[in-house]
């Protein structure tokens, strides 16, 4: 029943409220980000969600669109400028996300959504991280987020898609929070987020 039903519920009753108490931040984070990206404040991308179909994620922008003389985009850790960092480490920059939520693309918590050119990558195991639908938060996001190992992020992911119950998303919500406000495993070491992934072995 909490699968199948009451979890959709919730997230669309949870993510709208939120929506409604968070809109001057939201309204704020639009304009400062004007500013501070030297346009578009939102950061648009495809992303596979339940059963692979794949998606329009929305984000606050944390990098910038600068690039080089040939016309190509700079690494990352160049365009992550100061704002970038703080919308990053506060996590402000999965904000828009909420209105994934409401859409039905994502949940409030289930597996985080990856690219869609990891989907060739998994193995079959690995896929099954899609037979629900991908949250703004997660159980590999309170245990490492981006400092643990793809093998150990997917092991996470794998087990909250058996163990879903309405106890466990609210447990990993409440853990979620306290992470946020410790800023723990915002990105790995000498990235701007996490390599990326190339397969298992």
């Amino acid at each position: 029943m909490y699968r199948h039903f009451v979890k959709r519920v919730l997230d669309f009753s949870l993510s709208l409220g939120a929506v409604l108490v968070l809109s001057p931040l939201l309204l704020l984070l639009v304009v400062v980000g004007v500013v501070a990206m030297k346009g578009n404040p939102f950061f648009t991308q495809d992303r596979p969600g339940k059963n692979e179909k794949i998606f329009k994620l929305v984000k606050f922008r944390s990098m910038t669109c600068e690039r080089d003389k040939d016309g190509n985009l700079l690494p990352d850790h160049m365009r992550l400028n100061a704002y970038g960092k703080f919308l990053r480490s506060t996590s402000l920059d999965e904000l828009p996300e909420l209105f994934n939520i409401l859409k039905g693309d994502m949940s409030i918590v289930g597996p985080r959504p990856l690219l869609v050119e990891y989907l060739p990558l998994y193995n079959e195991e690995q896929r099954h991280r899609h037979d629900v639908r991908p949250g703004l938060t997660g159980l590999a996001q309170i245990n490492g987020r981006n400092i643990i190992t793809w093998e150990a992020k997917f092991k996470h992911d794998l087990e909250y898609v058996e163990k879903m119950s309405f106890m466990f998303d609210t447990a990993i919500v409440f853990h979620t929070v306290k992470k946020v406000f410790k800023r723990e495993g915002i990105s790995a070491e000498n990235e701007a987020t996490m390599q990326k992934f190339t397969g298992s072995v």
